[in-house]
């Protein structure tokens, strides 16, 4: 009787972990899903210049580093924005790279933008590298860091 009762014991503590574990996989899916959401708000409030929903979507203390190599605060980014500098005319972003650690996400990946406004390559498509980081705040996710670089042209097969 002992060893059934062990067995059923172990039964039942074997499904509640692959209970739980499957409530963690949903649980993880549901905040991708969230933050790849919250990525796209972020591009069409660039293509849309929607300085409130840019406003939104960052943290108060937000930092970036940005395109030209400057380090910036969200707040400089949004006076870009409001100036009439920063504007955004075609925006992609491709996420490659999505991890959570606890109430922090980490999103890598590509974007090809046409910059517009007092931009300095106005007019033109470039490629970048992102990453970006959410943190969940007062039960919300908002970006809180982000670093974009302008990939370099690439040399062509031909060249050389």
């Amino acid at each position: 009787m002992k060893t059934s009762s062990r067995v059923v014991a172990l039964l039942i503590l074997a499904l509640s972990a692959d209970i739980i574990k499957e409530a963690n996989a949903a649980a993880d899916e549901n905040k991708e899903q969230e933050i790849r959401k919250l990525s796209a708000e972020e591009v069409n409030a660039f293509l849309k210049n929607d300085r409130e929903s840019m406003a939104r979507l960052w943290s108060d203390d937000m930092v970036v580093t940005n395109p030209l190599n400057k380090f910036v605060t969200g707040q400089q980014v949004l006076a870009m924005v409001d100036s009439g500098f920063l504007v955004i005319t075609s925006f992609d972003r491709q996420i490659e790279y999505l991890r959570f650690y606890g109430d922090i996400a980490v999103v890598a990946g590509s974007e090809t933008v046409v910059w517009g406004g007092k931009m300095p390559n106005a007019g033109k498509t470039e490629h970048l590298r992102f990453t970006a980081v959410w943190m969940k705040q007062a039960g919300r996710w908002q970006e809180i860091a982000r670093h974009a670089n302008i990939v370099p042209p690439q040399p062509s097969a031909s060249s050389g």
